[in-house]
């Protein structure tokens, strides 16, 4: 029994790890293609004889890149506490907190 109960936690800390790895690739992957095509950018620029500020201020560049780094977000908040924020523990430290509340109320209007 208690094997079992160790190769399930095995396999959830397997999971997880896989995710955050998941994640940091994603990560990684998102800066990557940014600083090559800010990069490119800047170089466009510079042979153009634009000014290099410019790369940077006329965010119709980047629109794609925007709406990807919003993704990211919500990609780190499901591995790293999006889902857990609403979890049992929680539930369990809420009904609690209440209950201390309540009864401190009634210790208050003499009950």
């Amino acid at each position: 029994m208690e094997q079992n109960h160790v190769s399930e936690r095995y396999e959830r800390a397997q999971k997880r790890v896989e995710e955050i790895k998941k994640f940091y690739k994603h990560l990684v992957f998102y800066l990557i293609i940014n600083f090559i095509f800010i990069g490119r950018r800047i170089y466009k620029d510079i042979s153009y004889g634009d000014s290099v500020i410019e790369a940077f201020t006329d965010l119709n560049n980047y629109g794609f890149f925007f709406w990807w780094g919003i993704f990211l977000i919500f990609h780190a908040a499901k591995v790293f506490g999006f889902p857990n924020l609403f979890n049992k523990d929680w539930e369990d430290r809420k009904i609690k907190e209440y209950l201390k509340e309540e009864e401190n109320n009634n210790k208050k209007n003499g009950f």
